[in-house]
């Protein structure tokens, strides 16, 4: 499997080149992540070059993660630059959906495109999360669980996504977390240029879809693909439906 050196750390990511003249794609998961987050429907996207990478502290990454969403924006940079990848559609879920419009507003040039999947411009943490995730790791990835899947998600990827959690382990966890918890570009939004498609759940508990309507509203250009009864892990719940509204994007911006 490849990696490269992004900031001296090596960052593990897959590929998937569907065709040359194609788009290109970078996939960036959530908190306490990996690039298994994204299902094949949109890592394998036919036609295009996708990227789905490891943040560093993450799945097979180096490092101990950021705990700002600026620092993992530029260790994105750093992964394009040493691909020798100058410009993509960044995909982002949750805390990879904040990443994502940074990238887009401190880094234009290099993003032609947006898919922001169950995020918002503010995401503000509880504290009983932040303190549950220095004391007690075990009790806090049960609750995260419970709010992030839809009740009709099967039992099988609930527990695959609290494994998950367990296995970035407490320190890198708390990091993403913190980061999110400072995130706020509410007052920027307007200044995102890219074309945007927001994918909300209508049963995410983690970012609500008033979070991607106000999104839809602000950014310029964008558009938002509500999926009926999925969670805040709506990719995963409804591949195929997510897979669907990306390439139809893709298409309507010209890029597929």
């Amino acid at each position: 499997m490849p990696y490269v050196q992004a900031q001296g750390k090596k960052v593990f990511y897959a590929a998937h080149r569907g065709g040359k003249d194609g788009p290109t794609l970078t996939l960036i998961h959530g908190a306490g992540g990996s690039h298994l987050h994204w299902p094949t429907q949109l890592r394998r996207l036919p036609g295009a070059t996708v990227y789905t990478l490891d943040l560093p502290g993450h799945g097979r990454s180096e490092g101990r993660g950021c705990d700002t969403i600026a620092g993992y924006a530029q260790t994105v940079v750093a992964f394009h630059d040493a691909l020798g990848s100058e410009q993509a559609i960044i995909v982002g879920h949750s805390m990879g959906g904040a990443i994502a419009q940074t990238l887009a507003l401190d880094y234009p040039d290099r993003v032609t495109g947006l898919v922001l999947v169950a995020t918002g411009a503010r995401l503000r943490v509880a504290p009983a999360i932040l303190e549950g995730i220095r004391n007690d790791l075990a009790g806090t990835a049960d609750l995260i669980t419970r709010f992030a899947w839809s009740p009709e998600a099967p039992p099988t990827l609930t527990q695959l996504g609290k494994e998950a959690l367990l296995k970035t382990g407490a320190a890198v966890l708390l990091r993403d977390f913190v980061a999110c918890d400072n995130f706020d570009v509410m007052e920027r939004l307007e200044d995102i240029q890219a074309p945007t498609l927001v994918v909300a759940g209508t049963v995410d508990q983690l970012t609500p879809l008033k979070y991607a309507r106000f999104l839809a509203q602000r950014i310029p250009a964008a558009r938002l693909a509500v999926i009926e009864k999925a969670g805040h892990m709506v990719m995963l719940e409804r591949p195929a439906e997510v897979g669907k509204a990306v390439q139809g994007f893709l298409e309507e911006i010209g890029a597929a």
